[in-house]
């Protein structure tokens, strides 16, 4: 990563604006109650496109400049969209072939947003000229702190299946596999007659009859990061040329996204930045909340990140789109800061009175500023200057968590043992253990240096290399403790089965051998000798060196082992071949003893200062030890601190 300094000093406050919903007499009330409510950084022209170029070729900055100008006379600093995310009416009109083409075969047409084919040159050419024409007006402003490229690049097109798209691919494989032979036993082409004697008959995994081939697949998908990854690059060497100012774009780190590989997207971002929005479509969203912030602070090298998005309230997305309950949007803004975040800024500023998200909350709602919503946004910006001298540090995590985009996307293929199983069901349920117990967690890569932390998790890492593989036994064996989940170590990196028995590439590092799975019915449980329940999954396993820690009671393999333990070398390795509560294990693995549930509880050090984050999701209050001085409430604590249900607190600690 080339910049890791914010763009704003302290814990900064900033916002996602569209001055061209609305007339310039709102852009200056807007710019006034910004100055009222502490936004530091505002994010302009990330759908300015239309605007700028209201015809091929016929540019008008006029508008831009007015609110660039405004912004900058009222002390704000600028975040400036390239404005490329969504094309203009006229280019699709006149270029109908950048349209993105869906896995069906069908056109994908305009009237939304991203309506455009990654691979599509005319599209490239079009936009780039825009960038270039944005960087040489706005480049040296002294307003601006940072470039946004385009807008959470890849949540519509990621995949586009069009003929472009297809030649593209071929040359990316092309670049890969250099021959077509290889590239055949990379997919194992014997299987049903596909084998391939020229690049030319290669085609993009389109919607077949059957199943389709599964290597292609997640070839595909890596192409397709790749693909829109080399855009970004693209955009960015424009910037670069002629300005300065650290260039970044938005990730989409949520549960519901899944199309780029930001491991290899992060080493061209100078500052990290990732938007988040609470699932409540999922069982537990502040967990994500606190996984989505540990990932992206994973991504970020454990170095301070942006939140680029979140929501003030509602989204407008969701079946059920849930607004915040008073003091919420606080404790969410403060899990990011408290897990790595050193800037919090929302979309939106403003709510649209109009177009699709005309119902997503804004720090501005409809209703104005005599609003429960509007004061919020005051709390909370009186907040985050309360506890700015936290900027610069960095979360202390003595725990891993192994996260993998290859592994997502292999492990949930068209033909799998269940489609019940889930790879995001795995790690969200290590993650949300762990943070449980009080543990705070590293979300890295495969192959990421392990010495530093006491315990390594490993949940469905599917697809591994022998490199990666390897890695992780040797932290063992030097001495670590690891704990992998079922539905690990199955194929290698081209999708191919690892023979021998299951887990495959971990079998010697948990002294077992699993001979067939067995996956429960969505309805089924079983239990266990240690008397937990355990629910989706079982597998007919035998020990080789590990000792059993758990069998199943009932279900079809009473007797059979479940968890099992096993020493390698100086550490230990734990394997879990069924679906339970991994809490007591992680208990045994990390020495934590106590419960947290509900409340964060993380550290932030560097510099010879140390502070405690405490974040209350739950109602009832909480007691932790600690001695210092409370940002949040302005007050020294002396041996223990209460938190009451639904607060927080920011403790610069005395000397530990």
């Amino acid at each position: 990563m080339k910049f890791v300094r914010m763009p704003v000093p302290g814990v900064s406050l900033g916002c996602d604006y569209n001055p061209e919903q609305w007339s310039p007499d709102v852009w200056r009330e807007d710019v006034a109650l910004m100055r009222q409510a502490g936004v530091d950084l505002v994010a302009v022209n990330i759908f300015g496109w239309s605007n700028l170029e209201p015809s091929p070729g016929e540019y008008r900055f006029d508008d831009l400049d007015e609110v660039v100008e405004l912004l900058h006379a009222n002390g704000i600093k600028l975040n400036l969209g390239t404005g490329t995310s969504s094309p203009p009416p006229w280019l699709t009109s006149r270029y109908p072939e950048v349209l993105p083409v869906a896995e069906d075969g069908t056109t994908r047409f305009p009237g939304g947003r991203q309506a455009w084919c990654p691979s599509s040159p005319v599209f490239r050419d079009r936009a780039l000229d825009l960038v270039s024409r944005v960087a040489r007006r706005y480049g040296r402003h002294p307003a601006l702190v940072l470039w946004h490229v385009s807008n959470e690049l890849g949540c519509h097109n990621a995949l586009c299946y069009c003929e472009t798209s297809a030649e593209a691919f071929r040359n990316w494989l092309r670049g890969r596999y250099r021959k077509i032979e290889t590239l055949n036993a990379a997919w194992g082409t014997s299987f049903w007659s596909q084998r391939y004697g020229d690049w030319s008959e290669i085609q993009p995994p389109r919607l077949a009859l059957s199943l389709r081939n599964p290597a292609q697949i997640v070839d595909f998908h890596r192409f397709s990061s790749d693909e829109l990854l080399g855009y970004y690059r693209a955009e960015a060497s424009i910037l670069r040329k002629h300005s300065q100012t650290p260039v970044t774009t938005n990730f989409m780190v949520t549960a519901h996204i899944r199309n780029l590989d930001y491991w290899s997207w992060a080493p061209e971002m100078d500052v990290i930045a990732n938007d988040h929005y609470l699932d409540h479509r999922l069982g537990d969203p502040v967990a994500e909340l606190s996984f989505a912030a540990d990932l992206t602070r994973g991504l970020a090298g454990g170095r301070p990140w942006m939140l680029m998005e979140q929501a003030a309230g509602a989204v407008n997305w969701q079946p059920h789109n849930l607004t915040k309950a008073p003091g919420e949007m606080i404790r969410n803004s403060l899990t990011h800061v408290a897990r790595g975040a050193d800037s919090i800024c929302f979309f939106q500023w403003r709510a649209s009175a109009q177009g699709a998200e005309k119902f997503h909350s804004a720090m501005l709602p409809h209703a104005g500023t005599d609003t429960v919503a509007w004061r919020e946004v005051l709390r909370l910006s009186e907040t985050l200057d309360r506890i700015g001298e936290v900027a610069g540090t960095e979360v202390e995590a003595d725990a891993a968590l192994l996260f993998s985009w290859d592994s997502w996307w292999s492990a949930e293929g068209e033909a799998r043992p269940s489609q019940a199983v889930t790879y995001l069901d795995q790690v969200h349920a290590a993650h949300r253990a762990l943070r449980g117990l009080g543990v705070t967690t590293d979300v890295i890569a495969p192959g990421t240096d392990l010495s530093r932390y006491r315990l390594v998790v490993v949940p469905c890492l599917y697809m591994v290399s022998d490199e990666h593989a390897r890695a992780i036994a040797d932290y063992v064996a030097a001495g670590g403790h690891v704990v992998v989940t079922f539905f690990s170590g199955i194929v290698d990196e081209r999708d191919r089965i690892r023979l021998g028995g299951y887990p495959g590439a971990f079998r010697d590092l948990l002294g077992v051998v699993a001979e067939e799975f067995a996956p429960l019915q969505p309805e089924m449980s079983v239990t266990l000798t240690n008397g937990a329940t355990a629910t989706l999954w079982t597998e007919r396993l035998r020990v080789t060196t590990a000792t059993v820690e758990a069998s199943y009671r009932d279900g079809l393999l009473p007797g059979v082992p479940a968890i099992t333990r096993n020493q390698y070398g100086d550490g230990v390795a734990w394997y879990v071949a069924t679906k339970t509560d991994m809490s007591e294990l992680f208990r045994e693995a990390t020495g934590r003893r106590g419960e947290t549930g509900n409340v964060e509880i993380v550290r932030r050090s560097g510099g010879g200062r140390s502070y405690l984050f405490v974040i209350n999701h739950g109602t009832d209050p909480v007691e932790h030890p600690t001695t210092g001085y409370d940002l949040v409430a302005g007050q020294a604590i002396s041996g223990s601190l209460r938190v009451e249900g639904g607060g927080v607190a920011v403790i610069r600690e005395e000397a530990r």
